[in-house]
């Protein structure tokens, strides 16, 4: 065997036995390269005599030739193999499930949905939305809303306030949504009929009071609001939010600055262990306060109480929504928990209507 085809054998069996597209490189290096052997071979070209170049010049480059298709195979054959490993290795095995959209694993907290359905309820009977700031001054939280100086509301036991201002007064995060109500009657023009649903703010927390909480108020202004009329606005709100066909409701006195007469209203009852079931049984409980707005307060929002009259309530959104939907503690609305929201939640496009049912 001469010397060419002894190199030719060496290179295609290191050709053939390279296992990757990095081997074959340092074979095709050590080959064709600047200072590889066939590389080598052709420089001896140009000290041959005619008669031996005519001979070994053909033998040659028929060595590159062969050695060059040789490595155009070995890697094209390489190329393709791992493109076979790779193609296994990210396989999508097309018989499993497909993976749930967001539409299907979100959920809805309870809140916003008693929110949604409270306003499905009183869009219905023609009342607008109305909304305001959290943060609020003493004005239009106590002051313009009858509430007298010194009065326990206005300490810090109750209210957050901010740091004093140079002049002494004080912003504070509102107890209740009711400024929105004094807001709304100095801007608007009677008839008004708005709900209040927001955040509000008082230093309170355990099982059923937390420092953040949500309400919501309603305010009826017009010159023959009356009682009657707010018997009946709450009795066919309890009816539709908890999805019975009757309710019963007792009204009792009580006292709110802000009204009079003031009234604590109870829904009839029937407790079963740790669930309420409203429309039936013989006890009673209290879900809302409300009255007939006060004077002092329809003259501090510039509107004559000889000619305009109007009743107003409010309700905790988080204790209402504890009741219709079973919630043993008003904390876990709070602790961002995704497993107690994938519980209790609710499906984003299940919207609730009066028609629909507002909770299916």
């Amino acid at each position: 065997m001469s010397d060419l085809d002894k190199l030719q054998s060496d290179i295609l069996g290191a050709i053939e036995a390279a296992s990757d597209e990095a081997a074959l490189e340092a074979v095709r290096v050590g080959a064709l390269g600047k200072k590889g052997s066939v590389s080598e071979q052709l420089k001896t070209l140009g000290a041959m005599t005619p008669e031996e170049r005519k001979t070994l010049g053909p033998a040659i480059n028929g060595l590159k030739d062969r050695v060059t298709e040789a490595l155009a195979a070995r890697k094209a054959t390489l190329a393709g193999a791992a493109l076979d490993a790779r193609l296994a290795s990210e396989a999508v095995d097309v018989t499993l499930p497909v993976r749930p959209t967001g539409i299907e694993t979100g959920r809805i907290h309870p809140i916003s949905q008693v929110i949604d359905e409270i306003t499905a309820i009183f869009t219905d009977m023609g009342f607008a939305i109305a909304e305001g700031s959290d943060i609020e001054d003493d004005e239009h939280n106590f002051t313009a809303l009858n509430f007298p100086e010194g009065h326990p509301a206005r300490e810090m036991h109750d209210t957050f306030f901010f740091t004093p201002k140079a002049d002494g007064s004080r912003l504070l995060l509102r107890t209740h949504t009711s400024p929105v109500q004094i807001r709304t009657m100095r801007s608007q023009e009677p008839p008004i009929r708005v709900i209040i649903p927001g955040r509000t703010y008082r230093n309170d927390s355990d099982q059923t009071h937390t420092p953040m909480f949500h309400q919501v108020e309603g305010l009826v202004i017009d010159r023959h609001a009356n009682m009657a009329n707010l018997k009946w606005v709450l009795e066919e709100f309890c009816r539709a939010f908890f999805e019975v066909p009757s309710v019963q409701m007792r009204f009792r006195p009580s006292f709110f600055p802000f009204t009079e007469p003031s009234m604590e209203v109870d829904i009839r009852c029937r407790r079963q262990g740790s669930d309420i079931r409203f429309g039936e049984g013989d006890d009673w409980l209290e879900i809302l306060g409300c009255g007939m707005v006060h004077p002092n307060v329809l003259r501090n929002c510039g509107l004559d109480p000889d000619i305009y009259q109007g009743f107003a309530w409010g309700m905790g959104i988080d204790r209402i929504a504890m009741l219709k939907y079973g919630l043993p503690d008003l904390r876990a609305f709070f602790e961002a928990d995704v497993r107690w929201l994938q519980h209790y939640g609710f499906r984003p496009l299940d919207l609730p209507t009066l028609a629909g049912g507002l909770s299916n």
